[in-house]
Parts: C-alpha cells; sequence; structure tokens
C-alpha cells in the first residue's frame, strides 16, 4: 500500500490522512490476535480506566460518548469477568468509582506485549532513521491526543470533572 508523499512542511489535512490510513492498517494487523475475552468496547473501558483511576461511571460514559446505562452493562460485564472493581467514593457513598483490577491490568499488559511484538517485525523493516522520526512524531502526536480527551470533557469554566 501506497502512503502519499508530504510536502516538506505538510499541512494537517495531509498527515490526517496518512495517520487514518495508518491507524487502520494497525487494526488490520491487530486484527490478527484476539483481544478475547473482551470486546472492542470493553477494551475501550478498561484504556480509559488504566488511565482515569477511580472514575466516575458518568465521567466514563462521557469519555465513551455513551450512556450511563449501557457503561453500566458493560462494567457490569468487566466486573463479572473479574477485570474491573467497583469502590464507594469516600467523598459520597451514592457515588461508585471504577478501578482497574490486577487481571484487568495483567490483561493489558499481555495485549500490548502481543501486541508489540507484531509492530516490532514491521518496524524492523524501517530505516533506523525513520524509526527514529516517528517515535518523536507519535510522541508528540499522544502528548496531543491526550491534551484534547481531557479538554473535551472539562466542562467550561472548571478545572476537573466531578459528576
Amino acid at each position: 500500500m501506497m502512503v502519499t508523499a508530504f510536502s516538506p512542511r505538510p499541512e494537517p489535512y495531509e498527515v490526517a490522512r496518512v495517520t487514518s490510513t495508518a491507524a487502520e492498517l494497525l487494526e488490520v494487523l491487530w486484527g490478527r490476535a484476539t483481544t478475547a475475552p473482551v470486546s472492542a468496547s470493553q477494551l475501550r473501558v478498561l484504556l480509559v480506566l488504566e488511565h482515569e483511576r477511580g472514575i466516575n461511571l458518568r465521567t466514563l460514559a462521557d469519555l465513551l460518548a455513551s450512556t450511563p446505562p449501557s457503561t453500566s452493562r458493560l462494567c457490569d460485564r468487566l466486573q463479572a469477568a473479574g477485570f474491573v472493581e467497583r469502590a464507594e467514593s469516600p467523598a459520597d457513598r451514592r457515588e461508585v468509582r471504577l478501578h482497574l483490577s490486577s487481571r484487568g491490568r495483567a490483561f493489558l499488559v499481555d495485549l500490548r506485549a502481543r501486541r508489540e511484538r507484531t509492530l516490532q517485525a514491521v518496524l524492523e523493516q524501517m530505516p533506523a532513521a525513520k524509526r527514529a522520526a516517528l517515535r518523536e512524531g507519535l510522541e508528540a502526536f499522544c502528548d496531543a491526543v491526550d491534551a484534547q480527551i481531557r479538554d473535551d470533557v472539562r466542562p467550561s469554566g472548571s478545572g476537573s470533572r466531578t459528576a
């Protein structure tokens, strides 16, 4: 598959197109390795819980662009499988906080190891200088995505979400 060549100072739309293609190719590559026993939606929950420890259900639903009842059902299944734990909030006993269990963390470690082995085989085919440039660009990309996600869930005029 040929990816479009860039001008020396590529426009964001050009980079977005190539990034989208790369994401689709990663989906195909990673689709070869199973994420069982969790679905793609459940995997998203685990990934959010890993980064947002002690998040409440409403905030998790907002991050997933889902409804609280749907998100609750996802968490019910993950809790039944031993991947998620629920705990009362110390500030409000009516609020439930969600956490990855040790089994959930171990699952993500194993999944990442399998994915990284798959990626390593591809990256070994690239020249070292291109790999270094890719790493630098992806680190900046990850920082920008993280900031965007955090800004999207923060209500206007507030420093954090407490709902």
